[in-house]
């Protein structure tokens, strides 16, 4: 964070000061809420959790360094006390923000926040010092986190903003406000919660309403939803996509022997090639999102081909490819899963697997609401048609549903099978598993299917990380 004294931070959140000796006191190192990530000159922000209070760890984050609490009650060392420590920390972000200099970059969408945002600062860091959000820490408590860690020389911020609701992407643009908004898509993620991808679309515009007029919002020129959504700016808009009218698109579009997007980028200053090192063809429109993003910042179409022909997953568990010594591949796409990702998985696959055994090992993809069944089911139809060798549908209730899908395709129901939970999975899969086979495993994060993937990977001892 850009240094600030504890007065100054006590002015911003409007809060009092407690047991501070002497309040010109600067905070020089990170702002964080886990005691384990404290260091010398840190704030540590104390929340009060289902399973931990950060007051208690009062005493213990002082002695490691940090030089005082954002707390909501005092705690006997040094504090700022405030009513609301979430509406705190958001008032000291902005406040950062507006100081910083920076160019910041909003994006959302229902599915490939993560993947774009970490493509576009792969990009942008190869112009200028970059700062973005790690993992998925895009709500209202890691937003502020990651905005806050931005220093003097940062120039460009990536931020990655979920909603659960409307209203929440109006709320964070208010906390961090972009000068460029970006919305990938609108899918059925989340739709339990939300009631329809209406109510989607209208959450996810909530990125490019409070754009300023010299800003810029960036579009899905595919998808209808998001298209839409340049009646409710007044900033320039910038299309992207695989249509003709996009500004920003692809050409030529194919997928290597090994599952990797390649096509030609063109932009208006410019068309270069492109070779990815991720997998599945989903990565292309992630590409040209990342790819508006840098022209408009100035960056040419051959320094945004190189880049993004070099760059990587920074997050883990999403399509992370490890090959064993014996042949098999794994796929880790294991973090999250709604139906849009759950299918780009599945024909990344089947693209990986030409010529080999496929496995896709699936679980619950949670939030549908009345939608659940449906989506499950046209998940199992799907991985028949693209002729995966066998389903392990893993878990309970939604587990049936894509086994039955998978059943109800075809004459392939032996082809598919039904397992309780994780380790499950894993015995079958190691009782049947053989050299050269490629296993994809998804499901939403509260299923834990990872661990199917890395008891795999340590069947396979060391093997060699082909994506991460």
């Amino acid at each position: 964070m850009i240094a600030l004294s504890l007065a100054e931070i006590a002015a911003v959140v409007g809060g009092q000061t407690y047991d501070i000796p002497d309040p010109a006191v600067q905070v020089t190192g990170p702002v964080v809420r886990d005691s384990r990530e404290v260091e010398p000159g840190s704030l540590f922000v104390a929340f009060v959790g289902e399973r931990a209070d950060g007051h208690d760890f009062a005493e213990a984050v002082v002695g490691a360094g940090a030089v005082a609490l954002l707390a909501s009650r005092p705690v006997g060392v040094p504090a700022i006390v405030v009513d609301d420590v979430q509406a705190a920390l958001g008032a000291l972000a902005r406040h950062v923000v507006e100081r910083l200099g920076a160019t910041l970059v909003a994006l959302t969408g229902s599915a490939g926040k993560t993947s774009t945002k970490d493509l576009i600062a792969q990009v942008l860091r190869i112009k200028a010092p970059t700062v973005f959000t790690p993992g998925s820490l895009n709500n209202e408590i890691g937003l502020p986190l990651t905005a806050l860690s931005a220093t003097a020389e940062t120039r460009f911020l990536v931020l990655e903003m979920g909603a659960r609701g409307i209203g929440h992407i109006r709320y964070l643009t208010g906390l961090t406000p972009p000068k460029i908004g970006l919305v990938l898509n609108v899918g059925t993620a989340h739709i339990g919660e939300f009631g329809g991808r209406e109510q989607i679309a209208q959450a996810k515009g909530e990125m490019v309403e409070g754009l300023p007029e010299e800003g810029a919002a960036i579009l899905n020129a595919d998808d209808p939803l998001v298209r839409a959504m340049a009646s409710r700016t007044k900033a320039r808009v910038i299309l992207f996509g695989e249509s003709d009218e996009a500004d920003v698109r692809a050409e030529n579009v194919r997928l290597t022997e090994n599952g990797q997007p390649a096509f030609s980028l063109r932009t208006p200053s410019g068309c270069s090639d492109v070779t990815m090192r991720l997998y599945g063809e989903h990565h292309v429109s992630n590409a040209l999102a990342a790819a508006a993003v840098a022209h408009e910042l100035g960056m040419s179409a051959d320094e945004i081909a190189r880049a993004l022909s070099e760059a990587g997953s920074l997050s883990r568990w999403r399509m992370e490819v490890t090959e064993r010594p014996d042949g098999v591949t794994v796929v880790n796409d294991a973090y999250n899963a709604n139906p849009e990702s759950m299918r780009a998985a599945l024909r990344a696959l089947a693209s990986m697997g030409k010529g080999r055994r496929t496995w896709a090992v699936l679980g619950q993809m949670a939030e549908l609401g009345d939608e659940a069944l449906a989506e499950h089911d046209a998940v199992g139809r799907l991985a028949v048609r693209l002729n995966v060798g066998k389903l392990v549908a893993v878990g309970g209730r939604e587990a049936s549903w894509l086994q039955l899908g998978a059943y109800n395709e075809g004459s392939w129901g032996e082809e598919s099978v039904h397992v309780s939970d994780a380790q499950a999975a894993v015995d079958l899969l190691r009782s049947e598993l053989r050299p050269g086979d490629v296993v994809l495993v998804k499901a939403s994060r509260s299923v834990g299917l990872e661990r199917v993937a890395l008891a795999l990977l340590s069947d396979g001892a060391e093997g060699e990380v082909s994506a991460r």
